[in-house]
């Protein structure tokens, strides 16, 4: 664990509090030697109005997490993700594991663990690092 990790936890905990979803705010940053390269929380695609659940409180569909939104702000940015270290205050679902592979991202940490682990297992088996912090 770097001495940093916390720090960028803590920003990415600040980052999730832009969320506007209800059930649950989730942040992220992405950080390549030392600096924060992008920066995602959980929310409706740009353009749809900023409400994450229906009127039965169920999250619609087309909402995307944190890590995506990241992964898709690096992209249009021109940086690269490449040996990037991805925080994330929930660890990530499958869809997101798949996208971090993809992304090139090296290393990801961790707040709060999801019911499901089956994205941290295949983060894992794709041989990225993969810390939890408190």
């Amino acid at each position: 664990m770097s001495k940093f990790d916390d720090k960028y936890m803590r920003m990415a905990a600040i980052w999730a509090t832009n969320s506007y979803c209800k059930r649950r705010q989730v942040g992220a940053l992405i950080v390549k030697d030392r600096m924060i390269i992008s920066d995602g929380y959980n929310g409706t695609p740009s353009g749809f109005e900023n409400i994450c659940e229906d009127e039965n409180g169920v999250t619609k569909p087309y909402v995307l997490h944190a890590e995506a939104n990241a992964i898709s702000k690096v992209a249009k940015s021109g940086n690269s993700s490449e040996g990037s270290t991805l925080y994330v205050t929930a660890s990530p679902c499958m869809e997101c594991a798949k996208l971090i592979i993809q992304a090139g991202i090296r290393r990801v940490v961790y707040r709060d663990e999801y019911r499901l682990t089956d994205g941290i297992d295949l983060l894992r088996r794709a041989g990225i690092e993969v810390e939890k912090i408190d």
